[in-house]
C-alpha cells in the first residue's frame, strides 16, 4: 500500500510541475532582433560601416595601399570623404571599388546614410 501511496504522490507531483512551469504566456519573450533605430534613418555603425569594411578597406586601410591616397577606417574619414565616395561608387567608367560597381542596394544605402544626416550610431 504505501509502495502504491508513493507513486500515485509522485504522479501528481509530476503532473503539478509540468503545468506550474509551463505558460501560455508570452510576457517574458523579448524581440530577438529589436530594431536598433526606430527613426528608420541609416547610421554609420549600423548599416554603413560593414558596407565601407567589405568593399573599399582592401585598399583604403589604416595604411592605405594599391595606390590609395587616404584611409577609410573611421567615421570620420567616411563622412569628410563622402561626397566623394558617392561620386566614385556611382562613377561606372572608373569605380570604386575598381572590380566594378558595388550592388545597387549597397550604393542606395550609402545615400540615404547622407540623406539622413551622416548619423554615426
Amino acid at each position: 500500500m504505501k509502495m502504491k501511496h508513493l507513486i500515485y504522490c509522485l504522479g501528481i507531483l509530476v503532473l503539478v510541475l509540468t503545468y506550474a512551469c509551463s505558460s501560455s504566456s508570452t510576457d517574458d519573450v523579448s524581440d530577438p532582433d529589436p530594431d536598433p533605430d526606430p527613426t528608420g534613418k541609416l547610421t554609420y555603425d549600423d548599416d554603413v560601416k560593414s558596407i565601407i569594411s567589405n568593399n573599399c578597406i582592401g585598399c583604403h586601410g589604416a595604411t592605405p595601399t594599391n595606390g590609395a591616397p587616404f584611409s577609410l577606417t573611421t567615421y570620420d574619414s567616411v563622412k569628410d570623404r563622402i561626397n566623394g565616395i558617392i561620386g566614385r561608387i556611382n562613377n561606372a567608367s572608373s569605380p570604386m571599388p575598381p572590380s566594378g560597381l558595388m550592388a545597387q542596394g549597397l550604393r542606395d544605402d550609402i545615400q540615404q546614410w547622407k540623406d539622413d544626416g551622416l548619423l554615426e550610431n
